[in-house]
């Protein structure tokens, strides 16, 4: 499985305005740096939380379709909180795409991951490297609103502690207030 960004963020969840109030920036002359440090930290904090933050399109490729599949007629779809697919595709032995109808799985939006259930299996790709492709939509909302409170304060907390240090720190970890802010939606591992 390998994941592809395709369609970006339209908007961050803190707008530059928001965060120059925050560090308490009158001028524009670092309003390059500060908008770089807006993404930065939101990366930087979906990584961490392994969530999207704002609605954004992505698609999952498999050579093949999952062992899963077999057992169960679902698929997983590691991203959160998950939106909806917007279109399966395999393709033939042609090299062609061909859309998996629509009307043959259902893919509920969950908090967490998301899972295509199908009624039945699909049709087995016709080639063997890159076989099937998954596009679909995550992220908690298209509103900068929609993004949970704590995690745009620990978007602004984190450009804050940026901007302060300006690459001083050799510490790689995220700054304690910033991780107290996201813990509670960063997903705890299973042994």
């Amino acid at each position: 499985m390998r994941p592809m960004l395709i369609g970006a963020p339209a908007i961050e969840p803190v707008s530059l305005a928001e965060a120059k109030t925050w560090l308490r920036e009158d001028g524009a002359d670092e309003d390059q740096l500060i908008q770089a440090l807006i993404v930065s930290a939101r990366l930087t904090l979906e990584a961490y939380t392994r969530r999207f933050f704002v609605t954004q399109s992505w698609r999952l490729v498999f050579d093949a379709w999952p062992e899963s599949l077999r057992t169960t007629s679902a698929l997983s779809i590691p991203f959160a909180p998950f939106q909806s697919v917007s279109v399966i595709r395999f393709f033939d032995a042609n090299h062609d795409p061909q859309i998996v109808p629509a009307a043959s799985y259902r893919a509920p939006a969950a908090n967490d991951g998301g899972r295509v259930i199908f009624a039945s299996a699909p049709p087995p790709p016709g080639r063997n490297a890159d076989g099937v492709e998954i596009d679909f939509v995550a992220g908690y909302g298209a509103l900068a609103s929609q993004t949970p409170e704590p995690l745009r304060r620990a978007i602004l907390a984190l450009v804050a502690h940026w901007r302060e240090k300006r690459g001083d720190e050799t510490d790689d970890a995220l700054p304690k207030a910033v991780a107290q802010l996201a813990a509670p939606y960063r997903p705890e591992r299973l042994i």
